[in-house]
């Protein structure tokens, strides 16, 4: 974990809030999740949030700083870790991002939560996990029409051909147009609503990979709410959950009115 994100988890208090840590949703060292709940939860719509870091690195811990200031919006958050490449690869995180997703629809009300008002979530290659839940039926079959919504922070949704060695890796056993989330907004309509938001200066990933998800999205009868914020870089779209960088762009608040919860 980086400098800046020990201190911005130091700096997030978790006063009010109900942590449970290492959750198993399987038998993998890697199927574990965070769960932070307001303290007497009941009914609440739920947030499962998937990290980014190029889908070869991170930690559940090191969004703390995501979870509890989400939470204190009036939601039951889970930070999922999933297996990274090497040696995982794109099958192999996402059958670990539909298992974190039927441990939370099973476990909801346990949790606090609205097992109605579940929403898969992410930034960067967590947002690629999150939309492809939310958008391609062979990860949780008719499960996915029970989703209430995904929500993409600056993420690759349509990014073939790949040119990184690295990422060719993680995606070469697969057929390239499989790991596309925009190869299956044709699902759309069917499917979640969606709430994708990414920054126009986006140099890392470029915001163009949200405003053609949601056009294609839209155009097959999806809903879908798309924001390009001007000023926002791509790290920026994270940080931007927390009360201490919220004033970057109004993140939090496109969330909780897409969520249904108060800002």
């Amino acid at each position: 974990m980086s400098w800046g994100l020990r201190l911005l988890n130091a700096a997030t208090g978790l006063g009010g809030l109900t942590v449970t840590r290492a959750v198993p949703f399987g038998a993998d060292p890697r199927r574990r999740l965070d769960l932070y709940a307001p303290q007497g939860a009941q009914g609440l719509p739920a947030i499962l949030f998937f990290y980014g870091g190029s889908w070869q690195s991170g930690e559940r811990a090191e969004y703390r700083f995501v979870a509890a200031s989400l939470a204190r919006l009036g939601a039951v958050v889970a930070v999922a870790d999933y297996r990274l490449y090497p040696p995982a690869r794109f099958a192999d995180f996402m059958a670990d991002a539909a298992a974190a997703a039927g441990w939370m629809r099973d476990h909801a009300e346990a949790c606090g939560a609205d097992p109605a008002r579940i929403f898969v979530m992410g930034h960067s290659a967590g947002a690629h996990i999150a939309l492809m839940l939310a958008l391609d039926p062979a990860w949780l079959g008719a499960a996915r029409g029970t989703l209430a919504g995904a929500i993409g922070l600056a993420g690759p949704y349509d990014f073939l051909p790949i040119r990184d060695p690295a990422i060719q890796a993680v995606f070469a056993a697969s057929p390239p147009e499989a790991s596309q989330p925009i190869a299956f907004a044709r699902h759309a309509a069917s499917g979640p609503a969606l709430l994708l938001l990414a920054g126009q200066p986006d140099r890392m990933v470029f915001a163009r990979n949200s405003a053609r998800l949601a056009a294609l999205a839209a155009r097959h009868g999806g809903r879908v709410r798309l924001r390009l914020f001007p000023a926002l870089g791509h790290i920026g779209a994270v940080l931007a959950c927390s009360r201490i960088f919220a004033g970057l762009a109004p993140v939090r608040q496109e969330i909780a009115a897409f969520i249904g919860a108060g800002a």
